[in-house]
């Protein structure tokens, strides 16, 4: 007969235990695959690896280095890809393309063209530079946009209410409804609205908003959906100041790592964030392989100024083009920082004097029938 030796004996709960662990680890995997990692990550990221490569470390080692002392699991595990991909006789441009929800095309391609000149830590340095400077453009236009927005959420806030609960309880003390004034029936009506088919709205507006959603993921909704973005009442001139600093940027810092004009042009397409621009900068792209120059191109075109053309032709006829238009971005940098400002001051008293507006027409539909009430008594 043969002897067994048990070594392990586990019961129904443990490996409960033990299955829901490894769920929870795939789950943990799955949450930290979705995850980006950020801008100010990317920043950090860029930076660290252009001094350490100044200093003469190999890529391998200060991807090593930047491992080891990363806290966050995130970008633990991306830079352990970063060495498995460098092990693997990639180098760093060909393994960050294979993120390509973080690193976009135009990073790929700067540090790919430092890694053929050998001036990489230069091309780390301005993608450091390039990434602070266009997220903090988005943010700013972000930024502008909240303050206003918080404001009109609370005035129609305050209109349900003052609609669905204050209105309904005023009125009950009327008496003949068909004798009231306009105004009031007006406001009668509208609250008997709000009251009685508030979900229709609530469906409404999210109906709209899904609808909208799903037109934008179309091509032509997404044309259409941002050319009305540019032709928006003072935001639309912010959203284009700030497109044409990220075209500028961007643009300049690929001619400056010496990626041909017709590369860039194709990669600066996909970074500017709108569909109006990136088919004309496509179309600009075709005029530059047919000999055309960039400001001939950009002439008398609505979606460039004309100082930004004379200042490209100038660019073109110094043979300066890249440094020309890295001074064109920071122009519009600060133009966008005017403008913005300006948007604050501009809209507050706007927005105020429009709810002000709303609320006194409120009042005054319920005040005149008390007055006209108060007026027959005082008659009798």
């Amino acid at each position: 007969m043969s002897d067994f030796l048990i070594l392990d004996i586990k019961t129904e709960e443990q490996e409960a235990i033990v299955t829901r662990g490894f769920s929870m680890d795939a789950f943990d995997a799955w949450l930290i695959s979705k995850q980006k990692i950020k801008l100010e990550q990317k920043v950090i990221f860029f930076r660290l690896l252009a001094t350490m490569v100044n200093a003469g470390l190999s890529i391998m080692k200060a991807i090593t280095i930047l491992e080891k002392q990363e806290k966050n699991i995130l970008l633990q595990k991306a830079y352990a890809n970063i060495i498995i991909g460098i092990k693997s006789g990639k180098n760093l441009s060909q393994t960050l393309r294979e993120y390509g929800e973080n690193f976009s095309d135009s990073e790929c391609s700067i540090i790919e063209a430092g890694e053929k000149t050998g001036k990489l830590n230069t091309s780390l340095i301005q993608l450091a530079d390039q990434v602070e400077k266009v997220s903090g453009m988005s943010k700013k236009l972000k930024g502008a946009l909240m303050y206003p927005a918080a404001i009109v959420v609370v005035m129609i806030g305050s209109i349900m209410v003052l609609m669905t609960m204050v209105v309904p309880k005023i009125v009950e003390i009327f008496g003949d409804k068909d004798k009231l004034p306009p105004l009031t029936k007006f406001l009668i009506a509208t609250s008997d609205f709000f009251v009685n088919y508030w979900w229709a709205i609530i469906i409404f507006f999210v109906g709209f908003i899904i609808t909208v959603s799903f037109w934008k993921q179309t091509e032509s909704g997404r044309y259409r959906f941002d050319r009305i973005m540019l032709h928006l009442p003072i935001i639309g001139k912010v959203t284009q100041k700030v497109i044409l600093s990220k075209f500028s940027r961007v643009l300049s810092n690929l001619l400056s790592s010496g990626i041909s004009i017709v590369e860039s042009l194709r990669i600066v397409s996909e970074v500017v964030g709108n569909e109006v621009y990136r088919q004309r900068i496509l179309l600009l792209r075709e005029d530059i392989k047919k000999g055309i120059k960039i400001g001939e191109s950009l002439e008398d075109d609505s979606l460039f100024p004309d100082m930004l053309v004379q200042m490209i032709k100038v660019g073109e006829e110094t043979a300066k083009l890249d440094t020309i238009i890295l001074k064109i971005a920071d122009f519009f940098d600060e133009e966008v920082d005017t403008t913005i400002n300006s948007i604050n001051k501009l809209l507050e008293p706007i927005i105020i004097v429009t709810m002000a507006v709303v609320v006194g027409v409120i009042a005054v539909g319920i005040m005149q029938p008390i007055m006209n009430l108060a007026d027959v008594v005082s008659e009798s």
